[in-house]
């Protein structure tokens, strides 16, 4: 079974929580995680203005997505960041060029599954999520989210993303300056995430 993980990060956040969602994906038995990326919308110099130029290059070796690897994946994780509550342009942009799938109904019946980061705890990270469900239900896929089995669910002890619809991380606390790394405990939602998709998957496709 193929799991895709197909995601966009400019500053490294999701890429760090696809890794994870990848190593959950791959702890069900013969399952493998398939990594991919949007294309990149912005010139190389706004990114390098943006402070963004050392993430991108640190996922150079993640191969560009095609239109082909949603068709051939048996399940969809998607990882987008936040832009005001809403997925970034680059992930709606190549959403936007899948008419060709959605006529064919190729993704009809396949789960999908979204998770997220914002810059700030409240940044619209639940919005994102849900927002983006609505594109994964008009192309027929079958919804799974973040269950409240995964115990870091309900931790209080701590700043987490995380929520029923979706594992996040949240970027940046002081002064918003997105120096904050993925938590422990959001990476292990993202791996119970990845893990919960594929063992889904796995089941329908029987």
């Amino acid at each position: 079974m193929k799991v895709l993980v197909l995601y966009y990060s400019m500053y490294g956040h999701i890429h760090t929580m696809a890794r994870a969602v990848a190593e959950g994906i791959e702890e069900v038995d013969d399952t493998r995680a398939v990594l991919r990326r949007v294309p990149e919308t912005l010139p190389a110099e706004v990114l390098e203005k943006m402070g963004a130029t050392e993430a991108q290059e640190a996922m150079d070796n993640i191969e560009v997505a095609t239109l082909n690897d949603l068709e051939e994946a048996d399940a969809i994780i998607f990882g987008t960041p936040t832009r005001f509550g809403n997925m970034c342009a680059q992930m709606r942009q190549f959403l936007d060029s899948t008419g060709g799938l959605w006529q064919k109904g190729a993704l009809v019946g396949k789960v999908g599954s979204v998770f997220t980061s914002s810059n700030t705890q409240h940044g619209g990270q639940e919005s994102t999520i849900l927002s983006f469900h609505i594109t994964l239900l008009h192309h027929g896929m079958l919804i799974a989210g973040l269950p409240y089995t995964f115990d870091g669910q309900m931790r209080t002890d701590e700043i987490t993303g995380g929520s029923p619809y979706g594992a996040s991380t949240i970027a940046g606390i002081a002064g918003g300056d997105g120096s904050r790394e993925p938590s422990k405990n959001e990476l292990s939602a993202a791996r119970f995430q990845g893990r919960h998709v594929a063992t889904i998957a796995a089941k329908l496709i029987k």
